[in-house]
């Protein structure tokens, strides 16, 4: 699945949900009660309209009456990892048991010894590629980056990436996050560069950089972490981020402003996010039933819910247990079939080459 050449399962297929009951896997008794007994659970940059979680989390709170302790929403994968360091002797609530990030930090934190191993009940219908083999971390969705665009504002929507240099987006091209943190914006560089032809891996990370220097310096950059409510206001009309949290968005938004989410032409990225539980989790129990209900068929068909393509997707869909009523909310399949899935080491290579010369490249300070 995370090989370049792989394309997303065509989401035309009528995939009937024929009444089928969504099993939730089945963690043991004795996990439930020792959970059940830890009473916390500490997450971290999960915000609610990002792949469904509000819904997720609290349908774990309402099954287990477990209290989630919910840390820094908005953080970005880096700033995840760096909270499991900040708190190794910490066993209180801003320790954070579980984290969610992009593919890379997953086998860095595993390098780092910042993981545990565990393997959730439905460990096989994840796919080999999107997990580590001795379970210390574990693809749970992806999507592909997008341009959400404020329509009351931007009558012309880019199509494109090399768009955004045009004139008439002066001051309106912000990212999501911080490109020295923050995967989706590492990601959203890297794409780009790939528009523009560079192989992929440091080439194209560095056609990236340079790209986003010409976008700064034509004075179409905001260095702001745009949001649904920068895009709204009008100070960031024109956001990249992942389609599902565009979609999500525009349904938040619900017309006040318009707003259109376009898969660009060339360049479409795909990224898988991970999960993973802290080495030094306080709640470590809390966390394995944690995970247990995130790759369960109602966790799976949670984060479908909020536009996020579940990592069992295929297995559930063979299975009939995709409703289609969800697929007809995402937009054609058509937009996904170029979509490419960065290697580790494409991802590792570009990644490090970006968060290093953000700065001396580009020089936009984004917060």
């Amino acid at each position: 699945m995370l090989n370049r050449t792989t394309r997303l399962l065509s989401l035309t297929t009528a995939i009937a949900f024929a009444g089928t009951t969504l099993s939730v896997a089945a963690p043991s008794e004795e996990l439930i009660a020792a959970a059940k007994a830890e009473g916390q659970l500490t997450t971290i940059a999960l915000p609610h309209d990002w792949c469904g979680y509000g819904e997720i989390i609290k349908s774990f709170k309402d099954k287990y009456g477990i209290q989630v302790n919910e840390l820094n929403p908005d953080a970005g994968s880096g700033d995840e990892i760096e909270a499991i360091k900040a708190n190794k002797d910490n066993k209180g609530p801003q320790a954070p048991d579980v984290i969610d990030v992009g593919f890379t930090f997953g086998t860095t934190a595993k390098a780092a010894g910042l993981l545990q191993p565990y393997k959730v009940s439905t460990w096989d219908s994840i796919p080999d590629d999107a997990k580590d083999a001795e379970g210390y971390w574990y693809g749970d969705y992806y999507g592909v980056l997008a341009f959400e665009v404020n329509k009351d504002i931007i009558k012309d929507a880019p199509q494109d990436w090399a768009d955004l240099l045009k004139p008439e987006f002066a001051n309106a091209v912000a990212h999501s996050g911080d490109p020295r943190a923050s995967t989706q914006a590492i990601l959203s560089v890297y794409a780009a560069g790939l528009s523009l032809g560079g192989k992929p891996g440091e080439e194209a990370a560095q056609k990236g950089l340079e790209f986003f220097r010409d976008v700064n310096k034509a004075g179409n950059f905001v260095p702001v972490i745009g949001k649904a409510a920068s895009l709204a206001q009008g100070s960031t009309p024109i956001v990249i981020r992942w389609d599902y949290n565009a979609l999500a968005d525009r349904d938040t938004l619900n017309g006040n402003p318009e707003v259109e989410v376009i898969i660009p032409k060339t360049g479409v990225v795909a990224g898988v996010y991970v999960q993973g539980i802290s080495a030094y989790a306080p709640h470590p129990n809390a966390a394995k039933l944690w995970m247990e209900h995130l790759y369960s068929d109602e966790g799976q068909v949670g984060y479908l819910k909020g536009y996020c393509h579940p990592i069992r997707f295929n297995a559930m869909a063979k299975e009939g247990k995709i409703p289609q009523d969800l697929l007809d909310k995402l937009p054609p399949a058509e937009a996904y079939q170029k979509a490419v899935f960065p290697t580790l080491e494409e991802l590792d290579k570009s990644q490090a080459a970006i968060t290093k010369n953000w700065d001396s490249v580009v020089g936009a300070n984004v917060q």
